[in-house]
């Protein structure tokens, strides 16, 4: 029998002024997994050891660069380990999978996030495996331990979340996730026979109403950064008035952006932040004049601005002249010799779907 179906992924935004590693927003970007399973159609996918030909679109970010096997792409390595904790080793034969992904790679929007949310998923679907969305956070989590983007991705819509402790018998393994779908020796000893199920409820999240006017502006700039390079310029220690500034503004941020009309000067001061951005203002260059450039009073219908994820994309929140403000950032990057394109999004609110064809 010929099974076809869809898996739609947003991008996500993280962080949200104050909210580092706690906020994060579904964006109305969208990877997407066309896949078709056909056990008579075996001779395009018998090259493959797991049964899966994958190909990319041609407008596909890191078209180029992205692996086709199926043991080594982010998306079908994350579906083999869902997979193979449920004692299924391959995917179904005659399984072929076309991407289009048009998340920009490496500028916080979370297209390493979506890529796994889109993977757990697949594994779910071509397994039949029956997972509610939280179980399936959790094969997430196992991979992609950052909340607010898994759970703005799988969820959609505006979202808060953190990770439980876990115990240490939960955390007790030989080897992580990922590897157990690789070929020793990069599989360590067990080469994921039989990898462990996860832990169940590993992160806690709750969805927030969200003020229909605004809509996202995503400045992109033409360069990566690194998320372990973004953690890295991080202090290991923080004062108690910095947190409790960033404390203090995210009580006050997540009622902000649901009430209607939105406050600007309200939200604006709610989006400031002392914990990650003024960090990675060596990495982003430009970024403390754009941050301050840009106001409800410089620009009208501008309600806040900050580094989505780790950036260097920056995120401003707005009610209108979306052109006025995209056109604001874009030109002070250029002063630092940075081209950047920019995106106007509206918030996801469905999270990631699979539609049955």
């Amino acid at each position: 029998m010929v099974r076809k179906f869809e898996i739609k992924v947003p991008a996500s935004s993280a962080n949200i002024g104050p909210g580092y590693d706690v906020l994060g927003i579904g964006l109305s970007l969208y990877l997407t997994l066309d896949v078709s399973i056909d056990p008579k159609d075996v001779e395009e996918t018998n090259s493959d050891p797991n049964n899966c030909k994958l190909t990319y679109t041609p407008e596909s970010e890191g078209f180029d660069s992205v692996p086709l096997e199926s043991d080594k792409n982010l998306i079908t390595k994350t579906a083999l380990y869902v997979l193979r904790c449920n004692d299924i080793r391959t995917f179904p034969t005659g399984t072929k999978i076309i991407i289009d992904n048009p998340i920009p790679l490496g500028r916080g929007l979370g297209s390493s996030g979506a890529a796994v949310v889109a993977g757990v998923m697949l594994g779910n679907e071509v397994g039949q495996l029956n997972f509610s969305k939280q179980r399936m956070l959790d094969y997430c989590l196992m991979i992609e331990r950052h909340p607010d983007n898994i759970s703005a991705a799988m969820m959609g819509g505006f979202v808060g979340s953190f990770l439980r402790d876990l115990t240490p018998q939960e955390v007790e393994r030989r080897e992580i996730p990922l590897s157990e779908v690789l070929d020793t020796p990069s599989g360590g000893d067990d080469t994921g026979l039989t990898p462990p199920l996860p832990p169940t409820l590993i992160s806690r999240f709750i969805k927030y109403n969200w003020s229909e006017p605004i809509r996202c502006i995503a400045v992109i700039p033409n360069f990566e950064v690194s998320t372990a390079d973004s953690r890295g310029v991080l202090p290991k220690a923080y004062t108690v008035q910095d947190l409790v500034f960033n404390l203090q503004r995210l009580a006050v941020l997540t009622t902000a952006l649901t009430q209607n009309p939105p406050n600007p000067e309200l939200i604006y001061a709610a989006m400031q932040d002392r914990v990650h951005q003024p960090y990675r203002k060596t990495l982003i260059p430009g970024l403390p004049e754009i941050l301050q450039s840009v106001t409800p009073k410089t620009h009208p219908g501008l309600l806040g601005i900050c580094l989505s994820g780790a950036g260097p994309t920056i995120l401003a929140l707005a009610t209108d002249n979306f052109e006025d403000i995209a056109h604001e950032i874009i030109n002070q990057f250029s002063k630092k010799h940075i081209s950047c394109n920019w995106k106007l999004l509206d918030v996801a609110n469905e999270g990631s779907t699979v539609i049955k064809k």
